[in-house]
């Protein structure tokens, strides 16, 4: 084959164009990382060909005395689990062994160092800012990545987390992207333009071999927007005598097509074999020259083919194949035809070790089928299966997704199209799963795979909308499964109790808790001794459609056995419902006990999207043991969670929180907005909770009409009353002082149906001060002193004030004013120590009636003047927390950890971590 002579046309000045304000802003980011120690993160982005890669190229050269770490997405490498993650981080596995263990296990779990189960994105997050803060710690590190759009999912989503967290690390990420994708939304941005236009001028005339005339240099300039790549490729597509004269101009499309177009014009005019050697570099994302050069042997391609390419401006065949711009590599394989796609494809797949690198053989080999292969098809399962062991969702489903477009048999075809949808829904792809599941439904399903659809499509809409829907979906398989699977079906009737509670009042039809729990108490019995789960949904479903009380003794079994014999994993996925059992039966020690077990099973076995609800079950035991400093900071770490890992969850805790606190303000915007979410996705316990927080909030604001009409709100749904216990509380107090003497008694019995059967102490005092409220003389007495009396035997430290409280303004009232002022006091200092404030202000006006002078209580310390996140740094190091475990529970890194400690300790003047009980409370 004969090489081409060389290009007329001259290669750019050194230097760039008109991009001083780009390359001031990316100065002033290495500056921070590389002298300053701080951490910055920046999205730079623009269309193809407007010279992000440029700039990326240029903070390498001027990072000065830092360590720089690449990535580049690859379009055709897009469906490969951790592909773009590990080419940043492969170099710097060699400090994967001072991570902890969690983290370390995570990060060779998903390189495929070794084998585990699939670890959870989040940890694997916090494995690689761990990994690259260590890193820094040694020498200031920069982590560049380039065509961030065109990333795999998994990576993309590990390396955003990565630039949210970014603390004081001496650390920058600098992503290149034409479109940013949605992981990065919020980060900073550069938006990178065209050139102006005496900059873009400048750049045409440096490429130019010959003069043009003036308004054609001003038309390709206007015409181009003053895209860099642009204004470089056309003088290699028009003749000098053309540029002159404006004849062939480009005709008005968009950059990026002209570019293409460009690049495709520019492979057609070479010979077969340049042609055909591209294609296949085209077709390998890795940039291996020895893959491809067997490859090319494999279909008869000459050595010297490589020099056409590189002569053309295209690609430059050396230690690695490196296209002249991704949209050379797309024209490449998008201009060649399908059958020699197929051949690249196929000699790729017999060059590619099966042993070393099975996935690649294998989508090589999907990409070459002619029609389809269930041998291939098997290959892509097996690859999908070693994809999700290392966590990597996405790129199963899109094994498993080409696997059932290659299935001959239809059995197959669904079974892995349904296999794949349940892969993007783990991967939080919901509107591809959607189709994968009609491609499924298409097919003729058997009982195992039509019940397999019913609860991926409930699984689909509780993620999507946690909606109304969900019970009803969950039903629908419970049923199919009984003659199947007769304990998975027990256990899809148990989540269709636990969807029906949550849907409530906004249940669709078919899915109300009583027809739920109905249908649940019809499933066959189990062929075994019963296990908690099969205790959990008896009793639940006997507790709803039956009574109250028929439940009780089959659910107080299930939380007493609750963890023996039981895998961690089983656990969790009970502790929430066991969590919420335990306060629907008035058992507050057991709430105490699961609710701390749940939280500390979440963080030790890295199961963070477990953790959110793990936070919201513990913070609510808080509330009413009066704890409101600890469930202050989970619920600033649960926001933390849910920023981190993009989780959606009502704000149960903060609204609990601002209506005991008496913070009007932040208590109604978190009540009006969180009942507009859960209307909206038929999440129908929110309206009940948020209504329990508004009647909470204005009983301590003395405001009885309105906590009265928020209770009556709370308490509109019915067929499911044990959820409506402490709304109930609420009703009655504020009823009673309203002078609504019905609506209170109607309360008080509905009440005492619940308590009666618990028989509790906080069931029987929380019965004894409703039935006082509403009682006379000696009666009202016996029964506030009983209150109090079994509410002292309780962890329920806000209620106990509470009873002192009432008992104290019953007093009152009955010019007691002495034994008033003892139970006042005891309410207003309980109360104000725990920080429940307008409760705690009701019981200093209560006191200043009875002649006594009482004070605001103030709870202002020293730690007064510290951030937010400094608090729950500086709790957690109180705690015992070493900094790399305050690092994993706070999604930043042990370096950050170090730093706010030093801040903490500078504001509240100590020097070590054993002083700082002494100053906080």
């Amino acid at each position: 084959m004969q090489v081409p002579d060389g290009s007329s046309v001259r290669r750019p000045a050194a230097g760039l164009f008109g991009r001083r304000t780009e390359c001031g802003v990316l100065d002033r980011l290495v500056e921070a990382v590389a002298h300053s120690g701080e951490s910055r993160a920046l999205v730079v982005h623009g269309e193809a060909g407007v010279g992000k890669t440029v700039l990326l190229e240029y903070v390498a050269e001027h990072a000065a005395g830092c360590r720089v770490a690449r990535a580049a997405g690859v379009q055709s490498e897009m469906e490969l689990a951790f592909a773009g993650l590990h080419q940043l981080c492969a170099p710097l596995l060699t400090h994967v062994a001072a991570l902890p263990v969690p983290q370390r296990d995570a990060l060779r779990t998903a390189f495929g160092v070794v084998a585990g189960p699939a670890p959870d994105p989040f940890l694997i997050g916090l494995g690689v800012l761990s990994l690259l803060s260590h890193v820094a710690e040694e020498q200031p590190l920069i982590c560049l990545v380039d065509d961030e759009q065109w990333l795999d999912h998994a990576s993309a989503q590990v390396l955003a987390f990565v630039a949210r967290r970014l603390g004081m690390e001496s650390m920058g990420m600098v992503f290149g992207a034409r479109v940013p994708s949605d992981d990065l939304a919020g980060l900073p941005e550069l938006v990178v333009r065209g050139l102006p236009d005496a900059d873009a001028h400048a750049l045409l005339d440096s490429v130019l071999t010959g003069a043009i005339d003036r308004r054609v240099r001003d038309q390709i300039v206007a015409e181009t927007h003053g895209n860099p790549l642009a204004l470089l490729e056309i003088p290699r597509e028009l003749s000098t005598a053309e540029l002159a004269g404006g004849f062939g101009l480009p005709g008005a499309t968009s950059v990026a097509s002209s570019i293409e177009e460009s690049f495709r014009r520019r492979i057609n005019a070479l010979p077969d074999q340049p042609r055909r050697l591209l294609l296949l570099a085209a077709s390998d994302p890795t940039g291996d020259p020895v893959l491809v050069w067997r490859a090319a042997a494999l279909l008869g391609i000459d050595t010297d083919a490589a020099a056409w390419a590189a002569d053309a401006g295209l690609a430059e065949f050396d230690t690695r194949v490196r296209f002249r711009h991704p949209l050379a590599r797309t024209a490449a394989y998008r201009s060649a035809p399908t059958q020699h796609r197929q051949q690249a494809h196929q000699a790729l797949a017999e060059v590619t070790d099966e042993r070393l690198d099975p996935d690649r053989r294998a989508w090589h080999r999907a990409k070459a089928a002619l029609g389809p292969d269930e041998d291939i098809a098997s290959e892509l399962e097996d690859s999908a299966g070693r994809a999700r062991a290392r966590g990597g969702f996405a790129a199963a489903a899109a094994f498993l997704k080409q696997a059932a477009t290659l299935s001959r048999d239809s059995e197959n075809r669904a079974r892995r199209a349904l296999a794949a949808a349940q892969s993007k829904i783990q991967a939080g792809v919901f509107v591809v799963a959607r189709d994968l599941l009609a491609m499924a439904s298409s097919e003729p399903l058997d009982d195992v795979q039509q019940a397999t659809l019913d609860m991926t499509q409930a699984q689909l809409a509780f993620n999507t909308s946690r909606g109304g829907d969900v019970p009803a979906l969950l039903l629908v398989a419970a049923r199919r499964l009984e003659a199947i699977d007769p304990d998975l079906s027990r256990a899809t009737y148990l989540d269709a109790l636990l969807a029906a509670i949550f849907a409530a009042r906004l249940a669709g039809p078919g899915g109300d808790v009583l027809e739920v729990a109905c249908a649940a108490g019809a499933a066959p019995p189990p062929q075994h001794p019963p296990t908690v789960s099969d205790l959990l949904l008896d009793g639940t479903a006997v507790s709803l459609y039956r009574g109250y009380d028929a439940g009780i003794p089959m659910l107080r079994r299930a939380l007493a056995d609750f963890g023996t014999g039981m895998p961690p994993d089983d656990q969790l996925r009970r502790l929430y419902l066991a969590c919420i059992t335990a306060a629907r039966l008035w058992d507050d020690h057991r709430w105490d006990e699961l609710s701390a077990r749940y939280l500390q099973l979440a963080r030790t076995t890295g199961a963070l999207s477990e953790i959110p609800l793990a936070l919201t079950a513990r913070a609510h035991i808080l509330l009413f043991t009066g704890d409101l400093t600890t469930a202050a900071a989970l619920t600033d770490e649960l926001q933390t969670v849910m920023e981190a890992t993009g989780s959606g969850l009502a704000p149960y805790g903060a609204m609990g929180l601002a209506a005991l606190r008496g913070d009007e303000a932040t208590a109604h915007v978190l009540i009006e907005a969180t009942i507009q979410d859960v209307t909206r996705r038929g999440e129908g316990i929110g309206i009940t909770f948020a209504e329990w927080a508004n009647a909470a909030l204005n009983n301590g604001l003395g405001r009885y009409d309105e906590a009265a009409a928020a209770g009556r709100r709370a308490i509109a749904y019915g067929n499911d009353p044990a959820s409506l216990c402490w709304a109930l509380v609420e009703l009655i107090e504020a009823a009673a002082r309203s002078g609504m003497t019905d609506t209170a008694a109607d309360a008080c019995g509905r009440l005492t149906e619940l308590t009666a059967a618990s028989g509790t102490d906080w069931a029987l005092g929380a019965q004894a001060r409703s039935h006082a409220l509403l009682s006379e003389d000696g009666d009202a007495e016996r029964l506030y002193r009983e209150a109090i009396a079994r509410l002292d035997k309780t962890r329920l430290g806000v209620d106990l004030a509470r009873a002192h409280l009432l008992y104290g303004e019953w007093l009152r009232r009955e010019r007691r004013r002495n034994d008033a002022r003892r139970h006042l006091r005891t309410a207003h200092e309980m109360l104000g120590a725990m920080g429940v404030a307008a409760f705690a202000e009701r019981a200093r006006r209560e006191l200043r009636a009875t002649g006594e002078t009482a004070h605001k209580h103030s709870s202002v310390a020293l730690h007064q003047e510290l951030t937010v996140q400094e608090t729950q740094i500086a709790q957690l190091a109180r705690d015992g927390l070493t900094n790399p475990e305050i690092g994993t529970r706070l999604f930043i890194s042990a370096h950050t950890v170090q730093y706010h400690l030093r801040k903490v300790f500078a504001k509240l003047g100590i020097t070590s971590r054993s002083q700082l009980d002494r100053v906080l409370p």
